[in-house]
């Protein structure tokens, strides 16, 4: 088996305000809506996000960002409207600030994240 993409899904229970939403977050319209219940951005080449009509699931939903800059990205959320919390420092350098869209679904923010520790 060799996996291709992954597609991280997030459940919001009205697709049009979790549209708004995450493009604020992304910056940018969804590059794809290939139904009417979904609407995806590609983050990385591989990676993407999908936000879809789920009500029983809407609010449930983690997803965790690694960014380059933390600062920075949340300097530039702040100016599009979407807050997001203090830095606070984990383990190892990494540093985390969270956020959380209309519906409740958690989005952590990772700044200097590495593949190996």
């Amino acid at each position: 088996m060799t996996i291709e993409h992954v597609l991280a899904v997030v459940p919001v229970s009205d697709l049009e305000r979790g549209d708004a939403w995450y493009e604020a977050l992304f910056g940018r319209p969804a590059d794809n809506r290939p139904m009417p219940t979904l609407v995806e951005w590609q983050v990385t080449g591989a990676g993407w996000v999908q936000v879809t009509v789920d009500a029983d699931r809407a609010g449930s939903g983690l997803l965790n960002l690694a960014v380059d800059d933390l600062a920075a990205t949340r300097d530039e959320l702040a100016m599009r409207g979407v807050d997001t919390a203090e830095v606070q420092p984990v383990s190892k350098g990494v540093e985390l600030s969270a956020t959380s869209d209309p519906d409740g679904n958690a989005i952590t923010l990772i700044g200097t994240f590495r593949v190996e520790y």
